[in-house]
């Protein structure tokens, strides 16, 4: 079992930027694959950003330029660093890892709202 603790979320101003971090705990060396989701009120959830063990990123044309997905390997941890953030970009985010099997695992996620 891989457990996901999300931080990071909050309020910002339409333009700011916020770091979410996502630490997984447990049976970590499987996992090859982790990415951030996002859910929007209404509307289905969705990928924003992914990333390999091997480094290969992966975003929606929407953050494209804006946010950047990264991990830390030795913590098991994935970064979410969003910038010049946009009132539509308000959602609950999700991280996600795949370990070998597959194993799909998912956080409680994390609210962000950018105000206008």
């Amino acid at each position: 079992q891989v457990q996901l603790v999300e931080s990071g979320g909050g309020l910002v101003q339409a333009g700011g930027s916020l770091r979410l971090s996502c630490a997984a705990s447990g049976r970590t060396a499987g996992i090859y694959f982790m990415a951030w989701y996002s859910q929007a009120p209404g509307k289905e959830r969705e990928l924003v950003a992914s990333i390999t063990v091997g480094g290969t990123t992966n975003y929606a044309d929407s953050v494209k330029g804006r946010f950047t997905i990264s991990r830390d390997g030795a913590k098991s941890t994935v970064y979410l660093q969003m910038n010049s953030l946009k009132p539509e970009d308000t959602a609950v985010y999700f991280c996600n890892t795949v370990a070998y099997g597959p194993l799909v695992y998912w956080g409680q996620g994390t609210q962000v709202t950018v105000s206008s």
